[in-house]
Protein backbone atom coordinates (compact mmCIF):
# COMPACT_ATOMS: atom_id res chain seq x y z
CA UNK A 1 0.00 0.00 0.00
CA UNK A 2 0.94 3.78 -0.95
CA UNK A 3 -1.21 5.33 1.58
CA UNK A 4 2.11 5.20 4.63
CA UNK A 5 2.83 8.48 5.61
CA UNK A 6 6.78 9.09 4.63
CA UNK A 7 8.60 8.48 7.17
CA UNK A 8 10.59 12.08 7.38
CA UNK A 9 8.28 14.86 6.45
CA UNK A 10 9.37 17.29 3.73
CA UNK A 11 11.12 20.57 5.37
CA UNK A 12 10.32 23.55 2.92
CA UNK A 13 13.34 24.46 1.83
CA UNK A 14 14.68 28.02 2.62
CA UNK A 15 14.52 30.81 0.02
CA UNK A 16 17.65 32.44 -0.35
CA UNK A 17 18.27 35.65 -2.07
CA UNK A 18 21.71 36.47 -3.75
CA UNK A 19 22.33 39.98 -4.61
CA UNK A 20 25.14 40.74 -6.78
CA UNK A 21 26.42 42.20 -9.93
CA UNK A 22 28.63 39.25 -11.20
CA UNK A 23 26.91 36.21 -13.13
CA UNK A 24 29.77 34.20 -12.10
CA UNK A 25 29.31 34.66 -8.76
CA UNK A 26 25.35 34.49 -8.72
CA UNK A 27 25.85 31.10 -10.60
CA UNK A 28 28.13 29.63 -8.22
CA UNK A 29 26.10 30.68 -5.33
CA UNK A 30 23.62 29.30 -6.42
CA UNK A 31 24.79 26.56 -7.72
CA UNK A 32 26.46 25.26 -3.97
CA UNK A 33 23.73 26.91 -2.08
CA UNK A 34 20.51 24.60 -4.34
CA UNK A 35 23.17 21.17 -3.81
CA UNK A 36 22.50 22.03 -0.33
CA UNK A 37 18.81 21.92 -0.65
CA UNK A 38 18.05 25.87 -0.76
CA UNK A 39 15.80 27.53 -2.99
CA UNK A 40 17.59 30.53 -4.93
CA UNK A 41 17.03 33.73 -5.89
CA UNK A 42 18.86 35.96 -7.75
CA UNK A 43 19.12 39.79 -7.89
CA UNK A 44 21.50 42.15 -10.17
CA UNK A 45 22.42 45.22 -7.53
CA UNK A 46 20.84 46.63 -4.66
CA UNK A 47 17.83 47.85 -6.22
CA UNK A 48 16.57 44.91 -7.68
CA UNK A 49 16.89 43.39 -4.26
CA UNK A 50 15.52 45.15 -2.19
CA UNK A 51 12.69 44.89 -5.04
CA UNK A 52 12.56 41.48 -4.88
CA UNK A 53 13.36 41.46 -0.97
CA UNK A 54 10.21 43.40 -0.35
CA UNK A 55 7.86 41.27 -2.97
CA UNK A 56 8.82 37.96 -1.76
CA UNK A 57 10.66 37.61 1.45
CA UNK A 58 13.35 35.73 1.50
CA UNK A 59 14.60 33.21 4.51
CA UNK A 60 18.71 34.50 4.09
CA UNK A 61 19.64 37.46 2.06
CA UNK A 62 23.49 37.08 0.68
CA UNK A 63 24.74 40.36 -0.53
CA UNK A 64 27.60 41.69 -2.52
CA UNK A 65 29.15 44.86 -1.29
CA UNK A 66 30.36 46.62 -4.76
CA UNK A 67 27.66 46.80 -6.64
CA UNK A 68 26.09 49.62 -9.54
CA UNK A 69 23.64 51.69 -8.73
CA UNK A 70 23.28 50.31 -5.21
CA UNK A 71 26.30 49.11 -3.19
CA UNK A 72 25.33 46.30 -0.50
CA UNK A 73 25.66 48.71 2.54
CA UNK A 74 22.93 50.85 1.36
CA UNK A 75 20.50 47.88 0.35
CA UNK A 76 20.92 46.24 3.76
CA UNK A 77 20.60 49.69 5.55
CA UNK A 78 17.51 50.00 3.80
CA UNK A 79 16.59 46.39 4.15
CA UNK A 80 16.89 47.05 7.90
CA UNK A 81 14.45 49.78 7.90
CA UNK A 82 11.87 47.85 6.96
CA UNK A 83 9.55 45.91 9.61
CA UNK A 84 9.28 42.86 7.60
CA UNK A 85 13.00 42.45 6.53
CA UNK A 86 14.57 43.82 9.90
CA UNK A 87 14.89 40.29 10.83
CA UNK A 88 15.91 38.84 7.94
CA UNK A 89 19.64 37.10 8.13
CA UNK A 90 22.24 38.28 6.05
CA UNK A 91 25.65 37.16 5.00
CA UNK A 92 28.05 39.96 3.27
CA UNK A 93 30.55 38.60 0.74
CA UNK A 94 33.17 41.01 -0.54
CA UNK A 95 36.60 40.94 -2.41
CA UNK A 96 37.61 43.64 0.54
CA UNK A 97 39.51 42.19 3.40
CA UNK A 98 40.14 44.84 5.96
CA UNK A 99 38.93 44.89 9.61
CA UNK A 100 37.09 48.01 8.48
CA UNK A 101 34.93 45.99 5.95
CA UNK A 102 33.48 43.50 7.77
CA UNK A 103 32.96 46.12 10.57
CA UNK A 104 31.39 48.56 8.11
CA UNK A 105 29.03 45.26 6.70
CA UNK A 106 28.17 44.16 10.37
CA UNK A 107 27.46 47.79 10.84
CA UNK A 108 24.94 47.98 7.96
CA UNK A 109 22.76 44.65 8.82
CA UNK A 110 25.14 41.85 7.95
CA UNK A 111 25.06 38.93 10.76
CA UNK A 112 28.32 37.47 8.79
CA UNK A 113 30.99 38.19 6.42
CA UNK A 114 33.39 36.58 4.16
CA UNK A 115 35.96 37.76 1.92
CA UNK A 116 35.93 36.11 -1.54
CA UNK A 117 36.23 33.16 -2.66
CA UNK A 118 34.23 31.37 -0.05
CA UNK A 119 34.33 27.48 0.22
CA UNK A 120 31.44 25.61 -0.41
CA UNK A 121 31.79 24.04 2.65
CA UNK A 122 32.13 27.88 4.69
CA UNK A 123 29.00 29.13 2.56
CA UNK A 124 26.57 26.18 3.13
CA UNK A 125 27.69 25.84 6.66
CA UNK A 126 26.73 29.87 7.35
CA UNK A 127 23.06 29.66 5.03
CA UNK A 128 22.36 26.85 7.61
CA UNK A 129 23.01 28.10 10.29
CA UNK A 130 21.47 31.42 9.54
CA UNK A 131 18.56 29.75 8.10
CA UNK A 132 17.89 27.56 11.38
CA UNK A 133 19.36 23.70 8.98
CA UNK A 134 22.29 23.23 11.03
CA UNK A 135 21.71 19.77 12.28
CA UNK A 136 19.51 19.11 9.19
CA UNK A 137 20.13 17.22 5.73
Amino acid sequence: MTDRPDPQPRVPQPHVLVVDDAVTVRAYTRQVLEADGFQVDEAVNGIDGLEHALSSTPDLLIVDINMQKMDGYTMLRRLRQERSLRDVPAIMISTESKDSDREKALLAGANWYFVKPVRPADLTAAARLLTGREGRS
